[in-house]
């Protein structure tokens, strides 16, 4: 099978439509898909639910699709740096689902794993809890998560073959692999595509029969907070 296009337009023809549900990989603005954000922003494909650790920054990652109010609901974890995603919850214009973070990578996981719901301590006797299945087990409360299934994955690999097995760095490891597993279909960018049998197999972070297409291209890599310290004397 051919995975590897030309570009993220390309690569998105004929699998989006109003109304789907996206997994987006990325972990603050580190790894996360900025061609294929762009790519769905000049597609203008509307009421779109996202399931993604934050909405990225105004103006920057998720944060582009926000300002075109393409996105009717987040599933999200952290989204305190987006003062737009706030405007828009506080007004009813943005429908938000709260995740704590393990939770919310596990429910992708489930979802690539085929796994329907799982039970988890955390949230319990919180907001999050409100209208889930609660068990006892061990004389402890669980809550019911359900699984994500989403029609579309959108992730970032650092580098991949052309078969789409691929190695993710640093954080961007924490939610890429978990949404790439979980869409029915999985569209990844690359920094830099290589030949079939050059990555060490026990390097892989993704097989590549999660992915059905690729592509490479330049990237931004924003940084979220520029810290320094002075210079010593």
């Amino acid at each position: 099978m051919q995975k590897v296009y030309g570009s993220a337009t390309e690569a998105l023809d004929g699998l989006v439509s109003d109304g789907m549900l996206i997994a987006a990989g990325g972990f603050g603005l580190c790894g996360i898909p900025e061609m294929l954000i762009d790519a769905l922003v000049e597609s203008g494909v509307k009421d779109l639910t996202v399931a993604s650790n934050n909405a990225g920054v105004d103006g920057f990652g998720l944060g582009k699709l926000l300002e075109t109010h393409q996105i009717k609901k987040m599933m999200s974890s952290y989204v305190g740096e987006n003062a737009e995603f706030m405007r828009q919850y506080l007004s009813g214009e943005l429908e938000l689902e709260f995740n704590p973070q393990g939770t919310l990578a596990e429910r992708m996981r489930a979802g690539g794993a085929g796994i329907a719901g799982f039970y988890t301590k955390t949230g319990y006797g919180t907001q999050v809890a409100e209208g889930k299945e609660v068990k006892v087990f061990h004389g402890e409360h669980y809550i019911l998560e359900e699984g994500i299934f989403a029609d579309l994955a959108i992730v970032k690999a650092w580098k991949a073959d052309e078969t789409g097995n691929a190695i993710f760095r640093k954080t961007a490891r924490n939610f890429n692999p978990p949404a790439a597993m979980c869409g029915k279909v999985c569209v990844m960018e690359v920094e830099e595509i290589v030949p079939v049998g050059t990555l060490d197999p026990d390097q892989i972070h993704l097989p590549g029969i999660y992915v059905h297409r690729l592509i490479q291209g330049a990237h931004e890599k924003r940084i979220e907070k520029v810290t320094t310290r002075a210079k010593e004397a």
